[in-house]
């Protein structure tokens, strides 16, 4: 079953205001702006591993995938060129059963401001409408920020059995 995203605009902690809309297939050179926009380590963060150009052919296949195989939303904020992304979250369906597996990235500039708990938030209720059971994701064991975010919204945490780096985060839909 898919589900539509209804736009929304949201204040941040510090004032900022954001639409969060669906990504569109459109966005893909935003998407790379917003890349750009990422310093080193939070590109190892969001990626696991040194990431230092973007895999634009991979970028298209994954927006093209939406929303049959999952749902991507993304932070926008009016710009010169008309809008920058600031942050964007996304789930894929992975499994029979209804699990799916979310990413979240938020711009440097962006990060602090509760952004990326309004992003998670509205992505869970996304799939929750969509009848999906569970959502989960794979964190690296330094990221304390997401750490903490996944376990205020519910998350079980647990250690990856095959990889100590790494934590598999949870939630029951």
């Amino acid at each position: 079953m898919q589900t539509t995203f209804e736009p929304r605009d949201l204040v941040l902690r510090d004032g900022r205001h954001v639409r969060v809309r669906a990504v569109l297939p459109s966005d893909d050179e935003e998407i790379l702006q917003a890349f750009d926009h990422l310093s080193p380590q939070a590109r190892y963060t969001r990626f696991m591993t040194t990431v230092q150009n973007a895999n634009v052919e991979r970028l298209r296949e994954r927006l093209a995938s939406f929303p049959a195989k999952g749902l991507a939303i993304a932070a926008t904020v009016p710009a010169s060129d008309g809008i920058d992304i600031v942050g964007t979250a996304s789930f894929m369906v992975v499994a029979e059963g209804g699990a799916c597996e979310f990413a979240i990235s938020i711009v440097d500039d962006w990060g602090g401001a509760g952004l990326g708990r309004q992003l998670m938030e509205a992505l869970i209720d996304a799939a929750r409408r969509r009848g999906l059971a569970r959502m989960h994701g794979f964190v690296l064991s330094t990221n304390r920020a997401m750490l903490r975010l996944a376990e205020r919204l519910g998350f079980a945490v647990n250690a990856d059995p095959d990889d100590f780096s790494i934590r598999i985060v949870t939630l029951a839909l």
